[in-house]
């Protein structure tokens, strides 16, 4: 060979060398691009679940926020309820212990056939208040 033909051959490694060089680099960069268009379509995905979520966290605490309202309106009306049985239980309590009431249901106990101690105890009368009503003419 020829000292032209050598200085050529010199000349031509490192371009070579070169030239694989840039084709490691591409073929790095087309994997780095194919990674990151990956990664872009994951996070498209992430941010669809991620709007998901956020519509059913919103639609879970609309519901939640009309069961709160529908429990407050029942507990008001329960409420109510209540007062008005208490009222009618106070009005049956005095009923109960007016002495007209007492001695109508003495006297059905007595035609009964009730002994005298059944019925002070039914009443929550003392025997002696019985018979005194038993006594006593009817109104």
């Amino acid at each position: 060979m020829t000292p032209f033909e050598w200085m050529l051959v010199f000349i031509s490694l490192p371009e070579l060398a070169l030239l694989g060089l840039l084709i490691a680099f591409f073929w790095r960069l087309r994997k780095s691009e194919a990674l990151l268009d990956q990664l872009q379509q994951n996070q498209g995905a992430l941010l669809n679940k991620l709007h998901f979520n956020a519509e059913l966290e919103q639609e879970i605490v609309a519901s939640f926020e009309k069961r709160q309202k529908e429990l407050a309106l029942l507990d008001e009306r329960l409420e109510m309820r209540k007062r008005e049985l208490q009222k009618i239980i106070s009005l049956a309590e005095e009923y109960c212990r007016s002495p007209r009431f007492l001695r109508h249901i003495i006297t059905q106990g007595r035609r009964s056939g009730k002994s005298v101690e059944e019925l002070a105890k039914s009443a929550g009368l003392t025997i002696d208040e019985v018979e005194l009503i038993l006594e006593r003419p009817e109104d």
